[in-house]
């Protein structure tokens, strides 16, 4: 492979002894198998990797973590460009601005950050990829309150298709600037600026109740949520957990209903707030005085490579006849090869138009479903996903007009709304009209 200059980095193609290390998402059930891998070390060394893809005729795959690897697909005539090796993460506590390289993951950031007593917009895994989860929207703990993650972005270098390293943001490049920013990829970003708010603390935590009890705790957290300010954002969720040493003893081979709420609000009244889901007498309460920095511990995501088969929709509601279908599908009287099944609650500043921002800047939806399930084997990813269409079908009299691309593991439905769709294809053409980046949701 022909590489213009230098590769500071490291190339790794099949012959070579760590390249089934190398090719590896964390997503560990995805097979990857690109014609090559390159560990870029610098800018630089992206640029010089867009062009050998070029000469060569093959296309260029960004990946970060790899946690929603399997809508890239096929990789046969890709060249996976893993950003693991750019690590820059630099803090302007006056301006609270954040730079970050693409190879930054989210404890990385929230621990620097808390050192200033700022906070970023992170997601529930401590060990997603700031970059991937932004550019993708990012529904954090505090998105009711600021909304999405990419609409506090300012700024974004980006490896253009044709090799030329650029600095997208509102005045130059505001048209690929504005299509970073949840809208799919036309260049590779090898770093990020985005705000950074003044926070160390917050009240949040775990209910839990054993899974019998749904039927009543979630009908009560749906009357619940319609009365909770934008400051509280909350799941309600079902889960099948297995006899993991990681997991927390009472939870451990269990399974539960539990609510899941960050509550940006004096103690006094995020308690009282959670009063009513309090009287149904959870099994398990940690709910209380948090550090921000230690919320990527609610969720209780695996914190390391797991094989995993996941998928999600938006849903434009959820009135009786919907939570009536969820609980027919995942309640207790159901055998699922399913983790976790869980409907977050959005609103609040997540409306589109209310935080400005890019080709997404909300989600026209008041839930958000997702679920997964461990598939160690083939039959388990059959079982795993046989299900997860089950559900999809189940739910989609309530599925939103457009979905969420974090969320969305396997590549189907729509995205964006025809207006918004018609502007990125524009974009995508004006800047890669050969479609060499290959991006796991793509500009059609």
């Amino acid at each position: 492979m022909d590489f213009p200059g230098e590769l500071h980095g490291r190339l790794v193609l099949p012959h070579d002894p760590d390249w089934h290390t190398a090719r590896m998402a964390w997503q560990l059930a995805v097979d990857q198998q690109p014609a090559a891998v390159v560990f870029a070390a610098s800018a630089q060394d992206v640029s010089a990797t867009v062009l050998a893809a070029r000469r060569a005729g093959l296309r260029v795959a960004p990946q970060g973590t790899g946690h929603n690897a399997a809508p890239l697909g096929e990789l046969n005539r890709t060249i996976l460009l893993r950003t693991d090796l750019l690590g820059e993460i630099a803090i302007d506590p006056l301006t609270r601005i954040a730079r970050v390289g693409a190879g930054v993951r989210w404890l990385q950031l929230t621990d620097a950050a808390a050192k200033y007593g700022l906070m970023a917009l992170a997601g529930s895994a401590a060990d997603v990829g700031v970059v991937g989860y932004t550019l993708g929207g990012g529904v954090s703990w505090f998105a009711r309150s600021h909304g999405l993650a990419s609409n506090q972005v300012v700024a974004a270098d980006v490896v253009l298709a044709d090799g030329t390293l650029v600095r997208a943001d509102a005045d130059t490049h505001p048209d690929l600037f504005w299509a970073l920013r949840g809208g799919g990829v036309a260049g590779v970003v090898t770093a990020l600026e985005f705000r950074l708010f003044p926070m160390t603390e917050t009240q949040a935590g775990l209910l839990a109740w054993p899974i019998e009890q749904a039927p009543t705790v979630l009908s009560a957290w749906r009357r619940w949520v319609d009365d909770v300010p934008d400051q509280v954002t909350s799941l309600g969720r079902m889960l099948r957990l297995p006899p993991l040493p990681d997991l927390p003893e009472p939870l451990r081979g269990r399974s539960l209903v539990a609510i899941e709420a960050v509550c940006d609000l004096p103690a006094p009244q995020a308690d009282a707030l959670l009063a009513p889901l309090r009287a149904l007498a959870p099994e398990l309460d940690t709910c209380g005085t948090t550090a921000v920095a230690d919320l990527h511990l609610l969720h209780m995501d695996p914190p390391y490579p797991v094989p995993a088969a996941g998928d999600g929709m938006l849903l434009s509601g959820l009135p009786s006849g919907a939570l009536a279908a969820f609980l027919g599908m995942t309640g207790a009287g159901r055998d699922l090869p399913l983790l976790s099944v869980e409907l977050r609650h959005l609103g609040g500043a997540l409306r589109p138009g209310i935080v400005r921002g890019g080709a997404v800047d909300g989600l026209d939806a008041e839930f958000a479903l997702f679920a997964a399930g461990i598939t160690p084997d083939a039959a388990s990813v059959v079982a795993v996903h046989a299900v997860l269409d089950e559900l999809r079908t189940a739910m989609s009299p309530w599925e939103a007009a457009t979905g969420y691309r974090n969320f969305a593991e396997r590549s189907r439905g729509r995205f964006d709304a025809p207006e918004v769709a018609a502007r990125l294809r524009a974009v995508k053409t004006a800047y890669d009209s050969d479609d060499l980046i290959h991006a796991n949701h793509p500009i059609s």
